[in-house]
């Protein structure tokens, strides 16, 4: 993204003839597109590169800032998840609100116990963390979503500025595309002519100034590219408008990820049939006896749920099944779940993953691979060197800008992106362009609408520049 200045000169050469200016016209709208989307949405692709960066070392940035909470000593004991239950409920003076329950997945780690709570916002509950050896309280925390987000990861994730900045995050997501696509297509123009091609991969650490930071950007950007696009295209798939129009295709082609159900056909079902046994019940009101936790558990590993990483969700309402489900969301992924009738304890429904269709597939390893844990530490690393990379380059493109805004200059700016490029291009041209706008705009409704935006301003200011012109 080459931020350089659109000044030209008081005094600028003659116009070339019409049929030459309407030969080349592409390249500098490319040119065009490149500079002011970059002014447009730089700030906040800046923004979200930063945060980008830090969140994908959040693993090892809560490993220290939560290590009380999410670590406790190995012990060779180890306490029924019914026994961890009653200690975070003791802990809490109420046993009432019981979402979720996370049991340890290695020995070191603790088990979580989600709540409902007053005064929590949307999608918040409290997690109280137990060491599942003793029973040990090792303290609570707020946490966000069906992740468990711990404080900090979530306080990262809302560097996107809150709602408004929801929205700016998908105008900057879709243009980061278009943006990146332009600097290549220009990239492409300038390595066909350059006679030394290496200075196009890897700056040039002789050149100075202007020619060594433009060097940078341009290096930069294409080692980057195929982490932008990729970045881009799965920030889309859970924005606001674009991301409704991709689940929107993907039910359509059946291509969806289907959710457990867990329905139960004439019910009011709420206490199991091993109540006379283990005093399992789940009550009518959907509050959970904590030994059921341990039978549901025992039967989904029977089953399909046989990863350390999983989740038991007791029924919400009166008629509805258990649901416990595998959250291991590094390679190889593992998606299973079970809906377990309480009272019959047998299985009602079972999503596998390898039985899902390949998009469902392939946008539960993208969305993995965007938050860093599909592969570990690595991922975390490519994805860190992306966003450092984004944000070099936009702070490189304005201080090209800036170097290539003098107050007063002699002769037209070399490289400067042309004033006036849509009112000397072919009207096919014109109307390809805007076509393309409203094509887009169906689609990502804040990149076409936009664009097209961009389209009839350049034409306008384009075409009553040029008449003032003439008359003067």
């Amino acid at each position: 993204m080459t931020l350089t200045s659109s000044e030209s000169a008081p005094h600028s050469p003659p116009s070339p003839p019409a049929t030459s200016r309407r030969r080349g016209w592409f390249v500098p709208l490319l040119l065009r597109l490149h500079f002011y989307a970059g002014i447009l949405v730089g700030p906040f692709i800046l923004i979200a590169a930063v945060s980008g960066a830090l969140y994908a070392l959040t693993p090892q940035l809560e490993q220290a800032v939560y290590a009380e909470q999410l670590r406790a000593p190995d012990t060779q004991t180890s306490l029924t998840l019914a026994e961890q239950i009653e200690a975070a409920a003791d802990y809490r003076g109420d046993p009432s609100g019981l979402l979720a329950v996370r049991p340890a997945p290695e020995p070191g780690d603790t088990t979580r116990i989600m709540y409902a709570e007053d005064g929590l916002g949307p999608s918040e509950s409290r997690a109280v963390f137990v060491d599942p050896g003793t029973g040990e309280i090792r303290g609570d925390l707020v946490v966000y979503g069906t992740s468990g987000a711990t404080p900090l990861r979530t306080w990262i994730s809302n560097l996107h500025l809150g709602d408004a900045g929801r929205l700016y995050s998908e105008l900057a997501a879709s243009w980061l595309g278009i943006v990146v696509v332009a600097g290549l297509g220009l990239w492409i123009v300038r390595i066909r002519k350059s006679r030394v091609k290496g200075d196009l991969l890897r700056p040039n650490l002789a050149h100075k100034g202007y020619r060594g930071m433009l060097g940078w950007h341009t290096s930069i950007g294409i080692w980057v590219i195929l982490g932008a696009l990729f970045l881009s295209a799965t920030g889309i798939t859970w924005s606001q408008y674009a991301g409704n129009n991709v689940s929107s295709l993907r039910a359509a082609l059946d291509w969806g990820t289907p959710s457990i159900d867990t329905s139960l056909d004439g019910g009011t079902a709420s206490a199991d049939e091993h109540a006379g046994h283990n005093g399992a019940m789940t009550a009518p009101t959907g509050a959970a006896n904590p030994a059921t936790f341990d039978a549901i558990l025992a039967i989904a590993q029977e089953e399909n749920v046989n990863t350390g990483q999983v989740e038991i969700r007791p029924p919400t309402e009166p008629g509805t099944a258990w649901a416990i489900r595998e959250i291991k969301s590094s390679f190889p992924t593992e998606g299973d779940s079970l809906a377990i009738n309480g009272i019959t304890m047998q299985v009602v429904d079972r999503i596998d993953f390898a039985d899902l269709p390949l998009a469902a597939k392939l946008a539960s390893w993208g969305i993995n691979l965007h938050m860093g844990v599909m592969f570990g530490l690595v991922n975390q690393l490519v994805l860190f060197v992306v966003a450092v990379g984004l944000a070099a380059m936009v702070v490189l493109g304005y201080l090209l800008w800036w170097k290539r805004r003098p107050p007063r200059v002699t002769g037209p700016v070399v490289g400067a992106p042309p004033r006036r490029v849509l009112p000397t291009a072919p009207w096919w041209g014109i109307g390809a362009v805007g076509v393309a706008a409203v094509l887009i705009g169906f689609w990502l409704p804040l990149v076409g609408w936009t664009l097209l935006g961009f389209v009839i301003l350049d034409t306008v200011i384009g075409v009553t520049r040029s008449r003032g012109t003439k008359g003067g």
